[in-house]
């Protein structure tokens, strides 16, 4: 018999707004779905959306019409759901606000943590709203006692500890990537050297990094280029700056594309750019990499652990724009570098399977809900990754 599986996360797959924390959670939870686990998700509505849907076998249900309206909607339905539907356990997703849920509930529970702002929420959402986030963060380790966690990074689990939590309290399991869809091309890179960032262009991804890297790199007499592909609320910003620093010839903006033409570009690339100054994993790293594309990073929580410096890409340090643009002309003008880094990256990737990711969710589940070893056996090869509507969410 299957468990039963309410999870709560701020945005489904269809939300606009989804990114990499949304596809890890449908990945495996879509998987669970499939292996005969019930699976419903409590996120935010948003204009165009229906109340009830399912993605990738795992039922949804929104609430309210903006992110505002969720949070004081959230607890009631959770409650109500908790009372009729009797679920086994309740996940919370933490990669915006932490729904304080033993206030309400003493239901077994797992919490995926993708990441914890900190102070880095005053650069994402105004200050009210910030305080309120890293209050809510501060809570954790005083409301969470004895509740199990899931980290997807090493330095998550560190930054976890660091806040409080018990070392016995957070594993780590690490994300996949669809190998089906990300994989090496032709080998055909763009006529020009060019680097791409893929992602949410948000504020502490730290695009002005990059844009002023490739302002030093042209400096040096070197025709580079760059493409920012994505969408997010630091796009007027990205713009103004590319205007400002003259680059207006030299950086694409093609906006949110489809999971096809996101893969072009990263196997065009010579190299793909992570400049974030805080990230749970790095779900784009390892996606670049499966294409057999090196990625220069910030040496940053969870980058620093999907990129190996030297292997399978360079770490930098975060905000520092000429160790970046010296690490960009480093692989735009060394064939060899570039070439043994992509060997690596090819072979770093190829490690990581949302099969594993999703056996092993299921089995902190179980420990959870103290039922460790009465799990049912493997998981089906679902193909999920294939289903996937979505794109630039990363």
């Amino acid at each position: 018999m299957g468990r039963h599986i309410l999870i709560l996360n701020e945005r489904d797959l269809d939300h606009p707004r989804a990114g990499g924390a949304e596809i890890h959670l449908f990945e495996v939870f879509g998987r669970l779905a499939a292996a005969g686990d019930r699976v419903t998700m409590l996120c935010a509505g948003f204009p165009g959306g229906e109340r009830e849907t399912t993605i990738a076998g795992v039922a949804v249900r929104r609430l309210g019409r903006t992110r505002y309206a969720y949070y004081p909607l959230v607890i009631g339905a959770c409650r109500r759901y908790l009372a009729t539907e009797r679920p086994d356990v309740l996940v919370e997703a933490h990669n915006k606000l932490p729904f304080l849920s033993p206030l309400y509930s003493r239901i077994p529970r797992l919490v995926i943590v993708h990441h914890l702002f900190g102070t880095t929420a005053f650069q994402q959402v105004p200050a009210p709203v910030a305080v309120v986030v890293v209050v809510a963060e501060w809570l954790i380790p005083y409301l969470y006692r004895g509740v199990s966690f899931v980290a997807i990074s090493e330095s998550s689990r560190r930054d976890m500890i660091r806040r409080g939590l018990s070392p016995e309290s957070v594993r780590v399991i690490l994300c996949g990537v669809d190998h089906a869809r990300y994989r090496p091309g032709d080998g055909k890179r763009a006529e020009r050297p060019l680097a791409v960032f893929v992602g949410r262009i948000e504020s502490y991804k730290r695009l002005d990094v990059l844009l002023r890297a490739l302002g030093e790199v042209r400096a040096q007499g070197l025709d580079a280029h760059v493409a920012i592909v994505g969408t997010g609320d630091a796009l007027p910003r990205v713009r103004a700056l590319t205007r400002q620093l003259g680059l207006e010839g030299h950086v694409d903006l093609p906006g949110f594309v489809d999971e096809e033409e996101k893969v072009r570009w990263l196997r065009r690339a010579h190299v793909s750019v992570q400049p974030s100054e805080k990230e749970g994993w790095g779900l784009t790293v390892i996606e670049a990499n499966a294409c057999g594309t090196p990625v220069i990073a910030a040496d940053a929580p969870g980058l620093r652990d999907s990129v190996r410096d030297g292997e399978t890409g360079l770490l930098v340090p975060p905000g520092d724009e000429k160790a970046l643009a010296a690490a960009l002309v480093r692989v735009f003008c060394d064939v060899e570098l570039r070439e043994r880094l992509s060997a690596g990256a090819i072979e770093w990737a190829g490690r990581f399977r949302w099969d594993d990711a999703a056996a092993g969710i299921g089995e902190a589940i179980d420990a959870a809900c103290g039922r460790l070893g009465s799990g049912g056996g493997p998981l089906p090869d679902t193909r999920l990754s294939l289903a996937i509507r979505s794109s630039g969410k990363t």
